[in-house]
């Protein structure tokens, strides 16, 4: 980005960024968008209760990461769940972006609580909030731009901008721009509806540029909230853009085009173009429904745990076959007690704790409390074999 000496308004009129929805070929779009939602509906019912919140806590660190990798500043997965513990780096550039990681995690909470129903969650209120909650968690220093200026949260910039070779809004036109988007996107939607103006929403409002910078993590903040009564937060929109980065940098650059003739819509930007654009971010969220889908097989699954076990028999009498069917049972059928645990691995008392103790250690089993219940858990060292190929970057043994 830079700030042009003597600033020309390129776009000063909300009309230059229609249309804000495509209307030709809208029914293939929504066809499409369907098979999004019944896939995500069912995914939301085949998980328990306390399987949705790990998964939930483990989607919103890959968000972080993913995020900021399409920044190109991110930092190792293991980095960011040190960083969770309060555990920074000695050097400064790692615990910068390690503190940037949780700011996205914890605004990404707030932001999800926040945005409850669709009239907010596509405003540019929602936007605003959204880039708010992520800069006023970080210190001055850890929001300087690359030209040495502070972002301030939620502050629309004041001056105009090019971005690559987007000239976007005059930077006084922009509050206008922002009240065209609510008039389209503000209102209620149904699922299949909602997924598609979530996309269009989030080219259109990146190509107005509101901040002088953090629009992209803004916007995908504000994304993952509208998606979320969708998602469930159990697939990451975020995972599959950051794995297609360059296409979908390409997918928007290309929505930013004029119209193409009189077959291209009637508004200032091209329709197909936005359409394309639609049609790109659905197939990536079909394709993250359809792995998490996936993963979360319950046969497979069943399997996984016994892999993990038996892999890391090596690591002590913990790691035994003993300890598979109780996993299991925590992991699809919810938490149990202590007792429950150890009666269900088979073992006498001793070596039922010391399994037990040792799972709790590694992670693989939680607790609020040192004689409560154990529910599931997924760390970052057993997700390679757990979830293959859902986090693989947690597996690295190379930090950022």
């Amino acid at each position: 980005m830079s700030v042009k000496p003597n600033p020309v308004a390129v776009y000063d009129q909300p009309h230059q960024f229609e249309p804000l929805l495509p209307t030709s070929a809208s029914e293939d779009l929504a066809l499409k968008a369907g098979l999004v939602v019944e896939a995500s509906l069912r995914l939301q019912g085949a998980v328990n209760a306390d399987v949705r919140h790990e998964l939930q806590r483990l989607v919103r660190a890959m968000n972080s990461y993913y995020s900021n990798r399409i920044e190109g500043q991110s930092t190792h997965p293991v980095n960011i769940d040190r960083a969770l513990r309060k555990d920074f780096s000695e050097r400064p550039d790692v615990a910068r972006l390690q503190r940037i990681a949780v700011a996205h995690i914890d605004a990404e909470e707030q932001i999800e609580k926040r945005a409850t129903d669709d009239t907010f969650a596509l405003s540019s209120a929602c936007l605003v909030q959204a880039h708010t909650s992520l800069y006023e968690r970080l210190d001055v220093d850890d929001r300087m731009t690359e030209d040495g200026r502070a972002v301030e949260p939620g502050a629309l910039r004041q001056s105009d901008v090019t971005v690559h070779r987007h000239h976007p809004p005059a930077w006084r036109a922009v509050p206008s721009f922002l009240a065209r988007a609510d008039q389209v996107y503000a209102r209620p939607w149904s699922l299949e509806r909602l997924l598609i103006a979530t996309a269009c929403a989030h080219h259109r409002l990146v190509w107005v540029h509101p901040f002088l910078d953090g629009n992209g993590r803004a916007s995908r903040l504000q994304m993952h909230a509208a998606l979320h009564r969708l998602t469930g937060g159990l697939w990451s929109v975020n995972r599959g853009l950051a794995r297609r980065r360059e296409e979908y940098y390409l997918r928007l650059a290309e929505a930013d085009m004029p119209r193409h003739g009189d077959l291209d819509g009637r508004g200032n930007l091209s329709e197909r173009m936005l359409k394309a654009w639609c049609e790109f971010f659905l197939d990536v969220c079909l394709d993250q429904v359809t792995f998490m889908t996936r993963c979360l097989d319950l046969d497979t699954l069943k399997q996984r745990v016994a892999t993990l076990v038996r892999g890391r028999s090596d690591k002590g009498s913990a790691y035994r076959d003993e300890a598979i069917l109780p996993l299991r049972h925590v992991l699809l059928a919810g938490p149990v007690s202590r007792a429950e645990f150890i009666r269900m691995t088979g073992l006498g008392e001793r070596s039922g704790r010391t399994i037990l103790s040792r799972l709790v250690k590694d992670g693989l089993l939680q607790s609020d409390t040192p004689k409560g219940e154990v529910r599931i858990g997924f760390p970052l060292d057993a997700l390679a074999t757990l979830f293959p190929n859902l986090y693989p970057e947690a597996a690295s043994t190379t930090l950022d």
